[in-house]
């Protein structure tokens, strides 16, 4: 398994902003307000892979006294992780395209101001999610045994 591409997460965001842009553009005038912490699942999903990242690295580290990894389940944080950073892709990606259009749209619609504030909540809490995904992938990696050198 190798690590997530940069250019993989580039890509799907890319894709989501664009198509979120133009369903927003075809369709806002008749949307409601979008909720203020609608991108708040993100930072929870966040925590939970900090959590995970910092219990297996500990774990597979051997510090403290700590059980060994099984394999299994280290395969599984790794999916998880590579779910989690593809989601906080699109969906930051997604969250920029609503904002692009918001931004230039504060005059014309009352609840783009609104919306401005949801777009940049959904874009933080995105940016943490990829963030926290990715380190929980790296922590999963074996580390380097010194003394299968010898």
């Amino acid at each position: 398994m190798r690590f997530t591409k940069p250019r993989d997460l580039l890509a799907a965001g890319l894709v989501a902003g664009l198509l979120a842009h133009l369903l927003i553009r075809l369709a806002y005038d008749t949307l409601p307000p979008l909720p203020t912490f609608a991108g708040f699942t993100l930072l929870v999903i966040a925590v939970v892979n900090l959590w995970l990242a910092f219990s297996l690295r500990a774990r597979i580290l051997r510090k403290r006294g700590a059980r060994p990894v099984e394999p299994l389940t280290a395969a599984r944080a790794v999916a998880f992780a590579k779910a989690s950073s593809l989601l906080g892709a699109i969906m930051l990606g997604g969250w920029a395209g609503v904002l692009i259009y918001v931004l230039p749209a504060r005059g014309q619609f009352q609840a783009a101001d609104n919306d401005i504030v949801t777009g940049v909540v959904g874009i933080v809490c995105a940016a943490l999610l990829i963030a926290a995904a990715l380190w929980l992938e790296r922590c999963c990696k074996t580390p380097d045994d010194p003394h299968l050198d010898q």
